[in-house]
């Protein structure tokens, strides 16, 4: 009986004493957060933190963000009346003559001579924007107008860009500036006829597109008669002024459609009375054509490019070959202009070469001054315009 007694004591003061054991290894473990956090405190108020600033150096820090926050969104405007124009020489022939130097042209302006600062003539890549006329003045020569465009993409080389728009009423874009000669002419082939001619509207529309209006060797291949019949947004004037403020050359390829669409012996063939066709027929008479030819070689006169004839004598093909390799082997010769001008000012250019004696320039004639709170750039460049989707 003893001996039970003695032996269930020592049990229980065995599972005391294991208890005790337990309870003393638990307690380190919930206390490690505490001398942790004890640790970091010491550490953030060492003396080797720096002391908080002064009010000084508070509003110091907060005016310097300021002036940079303010930095960040400041649109920085560049004063600069630099002028550029792209120059093409041509031989008597009309074939472009390569290996000019800057000393061998001259620039005036207004009649006084300026000093030549910028002036490049390796061979560039360019962009081209086709322009295909699908009014019904053309319906007849709508074959030979995709024909000869293809002829002009088959001129170019394989790092030219191509747009390709097509307008009879409306505007309508058929390809997007590309490489890609699969996609030029599955575009060309899809400009078909329509009604209406708003030639002026066209014109105006890629004078305002932004890849008119950036830096690089651009031009406007342009298949049309020339007549204008449903014009809104534009006119003669507007259209004519506004390719002086583009950096960009104009070729017209002018069809001759008088002959297919004069609707008075149509009148007179079914006896009608005169004027009774006056609607139908407008934009068909002589005095028509000839304005429309009037405002293809001011396009081309204004900026410094040349206009073809589609019915002369002249291998239109081999005119192609001429205006892809004047395009791509351009002298580009810029000028800082002497005089003062104010935005809207009109300037006349004149530029001469020394050698050839007989050689022929093409460049721009005149420039308008831009106001250059419009757009930072250059004074002889283009604004960059809002450009109209809605035509």
């Amino acid at each position: 009986m003893y001996r039970s007694v003695l032996c269930l004591l020592v049990i229980c003061a065995f599972v005391i004493s294991a208890a005790a054991q337990t309870r003393s290894r638990k307690t380190p473990t919930q206390k490690k957060a505490t001398p942790t956090t004890q640790r970091t405190s010491p550490a953030t108020n060492s003396g080797n933190t720096a002391p908080p600033p002064t009010p000084a150096e508070r509003a110091a820090q907060k005016k310097a963000e300021e002036a940079a926050s303010a930095a960040e969104n400041e649109v920085i405007q560049i004063d600069t009346n630099l002028v550029t124009t792209p120059v093409s020489v041509l031989d008597r022939n009309g074939r472009f003559i390569a290996g000019l130097k800057k000393k061998d042209f001259k620039i005036l302006e207004d009649g006084v001579p300026q000093s030549i600062t910028y002036f490049q003539s390796s061979e560039q890549p360019f962009t081209v924007v086709l322009m295909i006329d699908t009014s019904p003045s053309t319906r007849y020569r709508i074959d030979e107008i995709h024909y000869a465009a293809v002829m002009f993409v088959n001129q170019l080389r394989p790092e030219d860009k191509v747009m390709v728009v097509a307008f009879d009423q409306r505007l309508k874009i058929l390809a997007e500036p590309t490489t890609d000669k699969k996609v030029l002419f599955a575009a060309i082939y899809k400009a078909q006829f329509g009604s209406g001619t708003s030639l002026y509207d066209a014109i105006d529309y890629v004078t305002n597109l932004d890849l008119i209006n950036v830096t690089g060797r651009k031009a406007v291949v342009l298949f049309t008669d020339g007549v204008d019949t449903t014009s809104r947004r534009a006119n003669f004037q507007s259209t004519v002024a506004g390719v002086e403020e583009v950096d960009a050359l104009f070729y017209p390829i002018r069809y001759d459609t008088q002959q297919r669409t004069d609707a008075g012996p149509v009148a007179q063939a079914f006896g009608l009375p005169s004027g009774f066709m006056v609607q139908l027929a407008r934009g068909t008479s002589a005095a028509d054509y000839e304005k429309g030819k009037t405002y293809l070689e001011s396009l081309a006169q204004n900026s410094g490019g040349r206009i073809f004839e589609a019915d002369a004598s002249t291998n239109l093909e081999a005119s192609f070959a001429g205006v892809a390799e004047e395009l791509r082997r351009q002298y580009s010769i810029g000028y800082y202009a002497s005089g003062d001008g104010k935005p809207g000012d009109r300037k006349r250019i004149k530029i001469q070469v020394s050698r050839p004696a007989r050689a022929i320039v093409k460049a721009k004639s005149t420039y308008i001054v831009k106001d250059r709170s419009d757009t930072p750039g250059e004074t002889g460049g283009p604004s960059t315009p809002r450009l109209r989707r809605d035509q």
